[in-house]
């Protein structure tokens, strides 16, 4: 494993084959939390960390379960470590910063079922990762989230300064700039080749 194949990992993971923008995984956070930057960082965040202990872990289970000859009960323990890592950054979160938990909502707990936290386990194990290669390919997936949710929300906080036609209010103009995201990450598609 050589640094060329570890960053063009961490680049398709962030931009090429961005979960959120090309995947379409992770869109409940990306479209509830993306009102406010700094809460759209602060989500980013949280999943990019939970991405990553459940990468590290996803990899010793499935060695594990591997040598034990039990391969199918993976994703069983990958849903129970996703769970339990949540857990632990839901009560860290609310004793750290009360006012970013009551701005999280019900979207801290959600990231138990972030398909794209799931996603990241489950495309490391189907690729055959390495434990360092799954490390970099969860942080640049964080960051490929992160980066999703910061945009939009960076947006959607321009747009509330914009003078906008009542039929493209609130739902209906969140999903067109989605669209248009996702189509402008569609365009790193050409640096994988």
């Amino acid at each position: 494993m050589n640094e060329s194949s570890l960053f063009s990992i961490f680049l398709g993971a962030c931009l090429i084959n961005n979960f959120v923008l090309a995947y379409f995984l992770g869109i409940c956070p990306f479209l509830g939390v993306s009102a406010k930057v700094e809460t759209a960082s602060r989500m980013g965040a949280a999943v990019t960390f939970v991405m990553l202990v459940a990468s590290a872990c996803g990899y010793a289970i499935n060695s594990l379960l591997t040598a034990l000859g039990v391969p199918f009960l993976r994703l069983i323990a990958f849903i129970v470590v996703i769970a339990s890592t949540v857990q632990l950054v839901e009560m860290f979160v609310r004793k750290t910063s009360p006012a970013l938990f009551q701005a999280l909502g019900i979207f801290l707990p959600l990231i138990t079922t972030n398909c794209a936290i799931l996603g990241v386990v489950l495309f490391q194990t189907n690729r055959g990762y390495g434990f360092v290669e799954a490390l970099v390919f969860a942080v640049g997936a964080g960051v490929g989230f992160t980066l999703a949710l910061v945009l939009m929300a960076g947006i959607r906080e321009k747009l509330e300064l914009a003078q906008a036609p009542d039929l493209v209010q609130g739902a209906a103009v969140t999903l067109i700039i989605a669209g248009i995201l996702s189509l402008t990450f569609m365009g790193f598609a050409g640096l994988a080749s």
